[in-house]
């Protein structure tokens, strides 16, 4: 029942009407990515079942305050985040990092052994975000999984854009470590020559040039000295890499069960 050719905005006031298609709609093109914020974030599947329906049912109630300041999806993403924050106290710790099977393929591929090497891969990312602090995985998180703007975050965030930006870079950095292993084996194993210890840090460089937070100068600097830094040229590619692995995150499927259940909680609170 895929819907491309309406708005956000369109939808809710349909859903405001009493049109049940209208609400279908919504579940289906907004569960999806809630719940891979909320299974990222709390690491477990049961509590991002119940933040997808949490932030639905939530969202149903205010409605009628929703007034289209912000992208809807960004409402949500901070509905969502303020579940999450009440589960993770409530649990009184941060959650334990990723078992694998909660691990997503990256990517699909025609031999077995490629699908096991991205099978691997797309575990180590879920393990790597799930290791970040919680400041710096829900940033990471919104920006380079859910391709939020920088504005965007913040205002889910409720801090600066600076901050988020700030954050961003640490945890793309962190990220990237990481994963050096599996991206560019040669690169965690030893530095390619040409390298020094004098080289700037072209992976925080690199990161602010993506959020355009560097200026002509400096970018036609970098250019030309990673071109000739073998070191450096790695360390940009590899972060290139991670973030190409961010932005290709499957979505996870919701399953038919709490679809219904969303429908079913929220046409009987639309129905009051």
């Amino acid at each position: 029942m895929t819907d491309t050719t309406s708005s956000d905005q369109d939808l809710v006031e349909r859903l405001r009407a009493g049109d049940d298609q209208a609400l279908s709609l919504l579940i289906e093109r907004h569960a999806p990515r809630v719940y891979r914020f909320g299974l990222k974030m709390c690491r477990d599947e049961e509590d991002a079942r119940e933040v997808v329906q949490d932030t639905l049912l939530t969202a149903a109630r205010q409605l009628r305050q929703f007034r289209g300041a912000s992208a809807l999806s960004t409402w949500l993403y901070a509905i969502a985040r303020s579940f999450c924050i009440k589960r993770r106290r409530k649990a009184g710790s941060e959650i334990p990092a990723a078992d694998e099977e909660h691990g997503d393929t990256i990517d699909s591929a025609p031999t077995p052994e490629h699908q096991v090497e991205q099978r691997e891969l797309g575990q180590a990312l879920e393990k790597a975000i799930a290791e970040l602090e919680p400041m710096y995985r829900e940033v990471l998180l919104l920006r380079d999984v859910e391709g939020l703007s920088a504005a965007e975050v913040a205002e889910v965030l409720q801090i600066g854009v600076a901050a988020v930006k700030s954050r961003l870079h640490r945890a793309r950095a962190q990220v990237r470590q990481r994963l050096l292993p599996w991206v560019f084996p040669s690169r965690s194993a030893g530095s390619p020559p040409g390298g020094s210890e004098s080289c700037p840090d072209v992976v925080n460089v690199l990161s602010r040039y993506l959020e355009g937070d560097v200026s002509a100068d400096t970018c036609r600097d970098m250019e030309e000295h990673v071109a000739s830094c073998p070191r450096c040229a790695a360390d940009c590619e590899s972060l290139r890499r991670v973030l190409d692995l961010c932005h290709a995150a499957p979505l996870p499927e919701v399953s038919p069960r709490v679809q219904a259940e969303l429908r079913e909680g929220i046409r009987s609170y639309l129905s009051r």
